[in-house]
């Protein structure tokens, strides 16, 4: 039994959803297990929340507000907390780290160099961002003064998605936190301890009761009652475009709460004729696709490449797929753990199926590994009409494509709902800029896969993303109001 095996057998898990400071089961007292996708084994049962819990947490959430035990506090009061919170998250770094791994199916190596580490930085970047902030005075006649000031907006819900549970919820309540709101998030089914454990956490840093609220269970019971909240502000949702297109409807049906929208995406990387070294860019590639088991929004899964290039990357693909270790999701050797769930596990071999009867060629892979391991896959010989180019598969899938031209790469990246993200190598830098301002996409890494960082804005074109960011100081502008107050100064 390795380290984190033995940390595995003795961690201490939730046990009830956590409104108003303290953990509680569901007021129906139902609830819903929560299994290790590599064993199969069932990690904890939790309460399966409904309306009432939803309503109760919403209520915690508003008193906090109103009352301003933390919306009232200065920016500087508000980031020495978040500051402590981010401490008390690395200080519980592997415990953390092996509850990620164990509930979603990620590698522990993953989840102990980035995501643990990246769930503090996130925290501590936007609260200390937050007293750095001014607001404007608005040019006028001396005769009167604008100010024109941001206001927390109040009720936050944030309801999460199963591929990255704990960097996912600091993108979304880091920034709500910190600019004064009141939080109530909906981790998905599949993986909730670590929202459980992040919101135990915030209430020892300082974070006072109600401000931070997590309600557990399914999508219609739990994250349908929040959509359609009339005591919510503001709602913010990481996931697929079907259930985002959902949040919109609910905030019409509502109260017409904001919503922001991260969604599905179909990220192309484009090689572009002059690209040079194609041996390092399969390898970029392949982290860009099989990386977290493929299952992240801006995963590669597409490659257009230039006709004089294809051959030799296709190949170099195939040989780095071969590479890689796959594996119990706790042995830190390993690179790619099971798919989280078997439904997911089906949806990707489905669509694999699909690829293979619609002409595309596997390369490499093309099958499951055991238990719910899925092979890394390549295919070859991918058009634009297939399904395997246009849906979303969200496993370690990548097809390639033959572009006749740089202008028919681009032209092919273009031709999807989804404009999430998209990667560009080219050797003239030129070239590189102006192919990038041509993909329609939110984020273009150029001769790397890349999302940017904590500063810069995260989100998408088109089916991609919907009205705002995650990420850098854009993201504290979708939880604000802005206000303009005019001050008369000769009354």
């Amino acid at each position: 039994m390795n380290a984190y095996a033995s940390i595995a057998n003795g961690l201490r898990l939730p046990s009830g959803t956590f409104i108003d400071g303290t953990l509680k089961p569901a007021i129906n007292g139902a609830t819903f297990e929560t299994r290790n996708p590599y064993s199969g084994a069932v990690i904890a049962v939790l309460p399966a929340c409904g309306a009432a819990d939803v309503d109760a947490a919403v209520a915690a959430a508003r008193r906090s507000f109103e009352a301003g035990v933390w919306s009232g506090k200065h920016p500087s009061e508000r980031k020495a907390v978040l500051s402590t919170f981010a401490d008390l998250i690395m200080a519980d770094l592997e415990e953390l780290a092996v509850m990620e791994a164990m509930d979603a199916g990620k590698p522990v190596a993953d989840c102990l160099s980035v995501d643990v580490p990246e769930t503090a930085n996130c925290i501590r970047w936007h609260g200390e961002a937050q007293d750095k902030l001014y607001d404007q005075i608005a040019p006028t006649s001396p005769d009167a003064v604008g100010l024109i000031v941001r206001e927390p907006i109040g009720v936050v819900a944030a309801v999460l998605p199963w591929n990255f549970p704990l960097l996912m919820m600091a993108w979304k309540i880091g920034p709500a936190l910190a600019t004064g709101n009141s939080v109530v998030v909906k981790p998905a089914e599949q993986t909730s301890l670590t929202a459980l454990c992040m919101a135990e956490l915030a209430l020892e840093a300082g974070v006072p009761p109600g401000v931070l609220n997590v309600v557990t269970g399914m999508g219609p019971e739990a994250g349908e009652p929040l959509g359609r909240h009339m005591d919510v502000d503001a709602l913010t949702f990481t996931g697929s475009t079907d259930v985002g297109r959902r949040f919109l409807e609910y905030s019409a049906q509502s109260n017409l709460k904001e919503v922001c929208l991260e969604m599905g995406g179909k990220s192309a990387a484009v090689v572009l004729s002059d690209a040079t070294d194609i041996a390092r860019i399969a390898e970029i590639q392949a982290n860009a696709i099989f990386w977290n088991m493929g299952e992240n929004c801006t995963a590669n899964s597409r490659i257009i490449a230039h006709k004089d290039v294809y051959d030799e990357l296709v190949a170099e693909m195939a040989q780095q797929a071969s590479a890689w270790k796959l594996g119990d999701q706790l042995d830190p050797e390993t690179q790619n753990g099971p798919l989280v769930s078997e439904e997911h596990f089906a949806k990707v071999s489905g669509l694999v199926e699909s690829g293979k009867a619609q002409g595309a060629r596997v390369v490499k892979g093309g099958e499951g590994a055991g238990g719910m391991l899925f092979r890394p896959t390549v295919f070859a010989e991918v058009t634009a009409e297939m399904e395997i180019f246009q849906k979303e598969i969200f496993g370690p899938v990548v097809g390639v494509t033959r572009a006749e031209s740089d202008e028919h790469a681009i032209e092919l990246a273009n031709q999807t709902q989804y404009g999430l993200a998209a990667t560009l190598y080219s050797k003239d830098i030129s070239k590189a800029h102006r192919f990038a301002r041509k993909l329609k996409a939110g984020t273009v890494g150029v001769n790397a896969y890349s999302e940017g960082e904590i500063s810069t804005p995260f989100g998408g074109f088109k089916a991609s993303g919907f009205g705002g960011r995650d990420n850098g100081i854009h993201a504290h502008e979708q939880y604000t109001e802005l206000k303009t107050i005019w001050i008369d100064l000769t009354a």
